[in-house]
């Protein structure tokens, strides 16, 4: 299915002819396209509007998503590897089963958004909104994951390790969990996740 929007189309029509192109399609209107299962690997979707759009199973290794709208498009078993996701929305998005291997997400909405079984390893998350998110069986590494939660975020079975801290709101008051503090909050929740101090070894 193609974009409403005829520049779009055009753009994907190109791609669809030649064999390893990389799309350009910075600040189109994907809207109304189903692109699941797609290779855009190291295309460019900066400032693009994907709201809405299926990407399931489709790769987006080393793309460029920067400021691009994904509200409630479906990335499940998406491949996020390395790619650029600094400054878009993603309220809503569905991310399940993803690979988000040193992903970076930087000043991003990704309130209400689904990571359940994702793979956020090695990825940069700074200032993250995960308000509402769940992370139900997220598994993460080393992650920088400073991000901001509520009661509503979920991470039951979330496991691994990361470097807080993170911001719980509450009510109409932030307030920031790091260290032994951040863990119990995890745990309690249902995760296990290892909150690593700077400059502490990993166990």
């Amino acid at each position: 299915m193609l974009p409403t929007d005829p520049e779009a189309t055009r753009q994907l029509q190109e791609w669809l002819a030649e064999e390893g192109y990389s799309l350009f399609g910075i600040e189109h209107d994907f809207r109304g396209a189903d692109l699941s299962g797609g290779d855009f690997t190291s295309s460019w979707f900066t400032q693009a509007v994907l709201a809405g759009v299926r990407l399931a199973g489709a790769s987006f290794y080393r793309a460029d998503l920067q400021s691009a709208d994904l509200t409630g498009a479906d990335l499940t078993g998406a491949d996020l590897v390395r790619a650029n996701l600094d400054e878009a929305v993603l309220r809503s998005a569905r991310l399940d089963g993803a690979d988000m291997v040193k992903a970076s997400l930087h000043g991003v909405d990704a309130s209400g958004a689904s990571f359940r079984g994702t793979k956020i390893m090695g990825a940069s998350l700074f200032r993250v909104d995960l308000r509402g998110a769940d992370l139900t069986d997220a598994v993460l590494f080393h992650n920088t994951f400073k991000v901001t939660v509520d009661d509503a975020t979920v991470v039951r079975g979330m496991t691994g390790s990361i470097f807080g801290p993170i911001t719980l709101f509450s009510g109409e008051s932030f307030r920031e969990l790091a260290g032994a503090e951040l863990e119990a909050w995890i745990a309690e929740r249902g995760g296990r996740v290892e909150v690593i101090a700077p400059g502490r070894p990993q166990q």
